[in-house]
């Protein structure tokens, strides 16, 4: 895309910037809020990794150069005004600068649906994902997943078959609680399969919602 394509879309502000929100594109998380001058959005989109503009150093910084925690950006869309960006990306480490896998880490006042006792099927799969995400990219120290993403894909592939066969079994001997449990186990394993795979949970939807 030509520089004056990229300036027909997008209208930076009075200071030359426009608002980037940076997105995980598999687990759908918003990772951080930053700014793009006219100069990081072209070397964004011709290099594909995420470039911004530092207000509080005044410059131009390229995600992960330092840290090694890049971002591969898949895409960018601008809102209706063009004068907001959301960067889906595909991280390799943490995005926030104090180490956590997404800047947006703190609930306000501390309430969420879940604490108030509602129950939504779809996003505890959301939420899983995000947190599959997050261990993948943080790796903390004694988590399980951190220890199946550091054995690599055969041993994610095992723990898949066992619990497959688990559920197999389960559901041979009519034991509906070990059925629940043994599912609850294969879903989560298979979930940490499609991250490794940086294949998102979206499109398993649309590929069922294709058979429908």
């Amino acid at each position: 895309m030509s520089k004056l394509q990229v300036l027909k879309q997008v209208k930076f502000d009075q200071n030359g910037l426009i608002a980037a929100i940076i997105q995980d594109a598999i687990s759908k998380e918003v990772l951080t809020l930053a700014y793009m001058n006219e100069e990081a959005l072209q070397k964004t989109l011709e290099t594909n990794d995420t470039w911004l503009w530092s207000r509080s150093r005044q410059e131009l910084w390229n995600k992960g150069a330092t840290s090694g925690n890049r971002q591969q950006v898949v895409s960018i869309y601008y809102d209706c005004d063009g004068d907001a960006l959301v960067v889906k990306v595909i991280p390799s480490g943490p995005a926030c600068h104090k180490g956590s896998y997404s800047c947006f880490s703190n609930l306000l006042d501390g309430h969420s649906l879940k604490e108030e006792g509602l129950f939504d099927r779809f996003a505890i799969l959301n939420e899983l994902e995000q947190i599959i995400a997050s261990r993948e990219a943080i790796r903390p120290e004694g988590a399980y997943t951190t220890y199946l993403f550091e054995k690599g894909v055969d041993k994610i592939l095992k723990k898949v078959g066992e619990e497959a066969a688990e559920v197999i079994i389960a559901a041979k001997n009519r034991d509906k609680e070990e059925l629940r449990y043994e599912t609850a186990d294969l879903f989560y394993h298979v979930l940490v399969l499609l991250r490794e795979q940086k294949v998102p949970l979206d499109d398993i939807m649309q590929e069922l919602s294709k058979r429908r």
